[in-house]
Parts: C-alpha cells; sequence; structure tokens
C-alpha cells in the first residue's frame, strides 16, 4: 500500500475510534442503567446497552491504538447495523442513519484494508517477528 493510502487508514480509524469512544463514555456518564432502559424501551433487552458501552469505550481504545483493528471493525460493524436495522432506520435517511451509514463504511474499510500507520500491532509484531529471526 502506498503511504497516502495509509495515511488514509489511519486517520479514519483514529477518527472513528475517537468517535466510538466518546460515545461509549457517554453512555456510561448518562448512567449506563438509563441506556438500559432506553434499550427497553425500544425492545431490545437493556443488558446489550453494556455491551455496546463497552465495546465502544474498549474499541475506540483499541482503534486509536492500533490494537486488533480488523477485528474491532467487524464488532462495530456488526454493531451499526443493529443500530441501523432496529433504530436509525425509521427516522430515515437524514437525522436517522446517514451518520451510522458513514461509521458502517469506515468500518467495513477498516476490516477489509487494516490500518497499518503508527498502529501498535505493526511495532509488537515488528518486535516479535526480529526476536525469532535472529
Amino acid at each position: 500500500m502506498n503511504n497516502r493510502t495509509e495515511i488514509g487508514a489511519l486517520i479514519l480509524r483514529v477518527v472513528a475510534g475517537l468517535i466510538f469512544l466518546a460515545h461509549g463514555i457517554e453512555k456510561f456518564q448518562d448512567g449506563i442503567a438509563n441506556t438500559a432502559e432506553w434499550f427497553g424501551s425500544i425492545g431490545l433487552p437493556g443488558f446489550l446497552a453494556y455491551g455496546a458501552g463497552g465495546l465502544e469505550v474498549i474499541g475506540g481504545i483499541l482503534l486509536i491504538l492500533g490494537l486488533g483493528v480488523r477485528i474491532v471493525g467487524a464488532l462495530f460493524a456488526l454493531l451499526l447495523l443493529g443500530a441501523i436495522i432496529t433504530v436509525q432506520f425509521a427516522a430515515g435517511f437524514v437525522g436517522g442513519y446517514a451518520y451510522d451509514l458513514a461509521l458502517l463504511a469506515i468500518a467495513i474499510y477498516l476490516v477489509l484494508g487494516g490500518s497499518r500507520l503508527y498502529a501498535l500491532d505493526q511495532v509488537m509484531f515488528r518486535a516479535k517477528n526480529n526476536g525469532t529471526t535472529k
């Protein structure tokens, strides 16, 4: 991959990580029990709020750091598909699922292409490979 592609992937990875981290923190700051109650009010099991909030916080941090980017991207893609189908689609495109659709596209891009520039995965694997080849 060329350097411009890697810079683009880095930007997408870090921005998506920040967005998910902020949304996850907000769920916990507002009281995760309130989020669980809201999940229940729309017909979803309330315990899913804990999983969604935890994934957003932990996954956001992992994306920012560049750890498990493809796996986290896949988990976020599933989360976003669920959000679009269960909540956002009924609200229409603008003001509904457009934002989630953009994040879904970013998540899928990260699943397909990864992001190696300034990723801790690369540092860890490079160190591991350098240690085994000597």
